[in-house]
């Protein structure tokens, strides 16, 4: 048997997490996340936020790159003046991953966004957010669902090619698409739900829902199968 991929998912940074008798600081990451991977023939080994100038080092040693979902972005990033329904800044989150993006974008490792992820990739291509989205994320702390249909050609569609129903939590999402990127799948009001990267030197696909979340591993085993 050879060698699973090893595919380097990014974590939140917790000032206080308990599990147990403890309760301290905490890197974390959500288990659908690795065992997505798992399920999809890779080995999820955890990126937790760290000085941006150790990305490119750090990306060349993984197969792929998973940038998780999580809080929003911080409008700083994009140019843009902070909206009251904008959430708290992390930006040790946001210098770390758009690091690593620019890193796999450079080099051509396997790409992932999930949510805040595909948002980060919009913004590392100098593209804009829409800082508030009604009725992506209905009822707070819950996962909600709704269909996406992929645009025909696109990497999403070479994975998933019909319609379907997909986790969703978030109240961002694309305004102006950056350099490069296309839509590869929309919901029923129009929003861009995925976007691809056709120029890059390497599988470059975001989504703006969870799929961690679900069922379906169809994304993650396109991801893992491009880093053959």
């Amino acid at each position: 048997m050879g060698a699973r991929p090893l595919i380097g998912v990014s974590t939140y940074l917790e000032t206080a997490a308990r599990w147990g008798v403890w309760e301290l600081e905490a890197a974390l990451l959500p288990a659908g996340y690795p065992r997505l991977v798992q399920r999809a023939g890779g080995l999820a080994v955890m990126l937790p936020p760290d000085d941006p100038g150790h990305a490119a080092a750090t990306v060349a040693r993984l197969d792929g790159l998973v940038i998780a979902g999580g809080p929003d972005v911080d409008p700083a990033c994009y140019g843009a003046e902070r909206s009251p329904r904008t959430g708290p800044p992390a930006r040790e989150r946001d210098a770390w991953e758009l690091a690593l993006i620019r890193a796999a974008l450079e080099t051509g490792v396997p790409l992932l966004g999930v949510c805040r992820g595909m948002q980060l990739l919009n913004v590392a291509c100098g593209g804009t957010l829409v800082q508030h989205l009604e009725g992506h994320a209905e009822v707070v702390g819950v996962f909600g669902g709704h269909a996406v249909k992929p645009v025909p050609g696109t990497l999403y569609a070479g994975a998933v090619p019909e319609e379907t129903v997909v986790p969703t939590y978030h109240h961002q999402a694309v305004e102006r698409l950056g350099r490069g990127l296309v839509p590869a799948a929309h919901a029923a009001d129009g929003t861009i739900e995925a976007i691809e990267l056709p120029s890059a030197r390497g599988w470059v696909l975001g989504v703006q829902w969870h799929p961690e979340m679900g069922d379906d591993g169809r994304v993650m085993s396109a991801l893992v199968a491009a880093t053959g």
